[in-house]
Formats: structure tokens, C-alpha cells, sequence
């Protein structure tokens, strides 16, 4: 440890980081407190602990089919993610790498118009008609793909530069292989870390959108956020621990994102 690791700097350092942490979870601490407790109104501290409300979230069966129907629609539009991204991603890279600037605006054109004006113009274009999709899951797959792109993108372009794919398709032909068969066999072996961490960053983010469920889908196919801001008068107890199974799910997606970035980075 250097000296100024150890000395009045480095000491300021920590005491302002675990400061912010205490800060950050104070609120959640109180959260989880308050879903475990059986009474808290008068008093500094609860009258008493139950998880009664935990119970009573998880043998809810509205609840269990929500949390399975927000489950279902993020993988499918992962899975859609994948099915597109990776052979648009081979392509760019290895045929027309001059066109990955262009590419990188295009992927976040999402991201520049808000949620809430996207979501009255889909109710414009597939409200009625041949494509009508308002209410069903299929066009929360269609919006939850477009929001996942610049993650997935941003992710596996960052893992196929750091391969240096045209270097690894050259010595693959070389011994043979045709260029499918290198792209199965060789590239998509070394994007598998990469790959995992853009799914699971992605999945957690994707599991906690509201803004397009709610305006397009409501309770027609209710998802957790959704059935979440549809339980919000019910007891606080019960609302704190849906919260915290929420903070959880999530966390451990988080958690196992970061576990496989720095596996990587190893």
C-alpha cells in the first residue's frame, strides 16, 4: 500500500465512499426492515418480525404470473437480441469494418426518443389493423429488442475488437475451415463471456422497464413493474417486500454479470 493509500488522503477517501454507501443503503435497509416487520407506525423501532408478507407476495398467484410473464418477454427479446445482433456484428466486422461509426449512431437512435413518445406512436401504428399488437406480449418483445440493442451492441463489438476477429477467421481458413465454420467454431467459442455479460446487464435492466408495459400492455399481460404499480395502495408491508424480491432478483443478475466480466478480464 503506498503512502498515500494509507495516509490522511487515502483515509478521507474511504470515509467519503462508505459515507455514500451508508447514504445509498439506508433507504433500502429501511425498506427491508419495514417489510419484515408486523407492526410499525408509533414507534422508532418495529413492535415486531414476521415474514408473513414474503409468504403471502409468494404464494400470491397474480404475482407468480406477472414475475413469469415479465420472465418470458425479456428473454424473448434477448433471444431475438442474439438471433440478429451476432451475424449483423460478424458482418460489420469482418466484411465492412468502416461502417461500425455508422452503426454505432444508429444503435442508440432508441435512446434519443423518449419512452413515452414512442410508446403513442406504436399505439398509432399497431393499435388496429393487420398488425395489431397493442396488449399483446409480442410488441413488448419488439420494444424491450430495441432497448436492449446498444447494450448487446456496445458489448460484443468490444469483445470481437479485443479478439481480433479478421486475425482469427485468416488462421482458421488457413487450416480449412470454411468462413461459417470458423464463425461457429472459432469466434462465437470467444464471445461467450462477453456474450453472457451483455444477456444478464441487459436482462436486469429489461426486468425493471415500465414506461412501455404499462402504456402498451397494462394489465392485459401484467408485468412485474406493472403489477407492482397496480399493488401500490395494498399494505406497505406487502409493497416493501415486493420491492426487495425485486432488489434481490436483480441483484443477483447484476452480481453474476460482474463475475463473469472480471473472469474475463483475468
Amino acid at each position: 500500500m503506498s503512502r498515500a493509500e494509507s495516509g490522511p488522503v487515502g483515509i478521507y477517501h474511504r470515509v467519503v465512499v462508505y459515507l455514500l454507501f451508508a447514504i445509498l443503503l439506508l433507504p433500502l435497509l429501511g425498506t427491508f426492515i419495514y417489510s419484515i416487520s408486523s407492526s410499525w407506525s408509533a414507534t422508532i423501532l418495529p413492535s415486531g418480525f414476521s415474514i408473513k408478507w414474503y409468504v403471502q407476495l409468494w404464494s400470491d398467484p397474480r404475482f407468480l404470473h406477472a414475475f413469469g410473464q415479465s420472465l418470458l418477454v425479456c428473454i424473448g427479446a434477448l433471444i431475438l437480441s442474439v438471433v440478429l445482433i451476432l451475424p449483423l456484428l460478424f458482418v460489420v466486422h469482418y466484411h465492412f469494418p468502416k461502417l461500425d461509426a455508422l452503426m454505432n449512431i444508429l444503435i442508440l437512435l432508441p435512446f434519443a426518443v423518449p419512452p413515452v413518445v414512442s410508446s403513442v406512436g406504436l399505439l398509432q401504428l399497431y393499435g388496429s389493423g393487420p398488425f395489431a399488437m397493442v396488449g399483446t406480449p409480442w410488441i413488448l418483445i419488439g420494444c424491450y429488442f430495441t432497448v436492449a440493442l446498444p447494450f448487446m451492441y456496445r458489448a460484443i463489438t468490444n469483445n470481437l475488437q479485443a479478439i481480433n476477429l479478421r486475425d482469427l477467421m485468416d488462421a482458421a481458413q488457413l487450416l480449412g475451415a470454411s468462413t461459417f465454420q470458423a464463425a461457429i467454431l472459432v469466434v462465437l467459442p470467444n464471445l461467450r463471456k462477453g456474450l453472457m455479460v451483455a444477456l444478464l446487464l441487459s436482462f436486469s435492466f429489461l426486468f425493471g422497464e415500465f414506461v412501455f408495459a404499462n402504456i402498451l400492455v397494462g394489465t392485459r399481460y401484467e408485468t412485474l413493474q406493472v403489477y407492482l404499480n397496480n399493488m401500490r395502495n395494498s399494505s406497505g408491508h406487502f409493497t416493501s417486500a415486493l420491492v426487495i424480491s425485486y432488489f434481490f432478483f436483480v441483484l443477483v443478475m447484476t452480481w453474476a454479470a460482474n463475475i463473469l466480466n472480471k473472469d474475463k478480464s483475468e
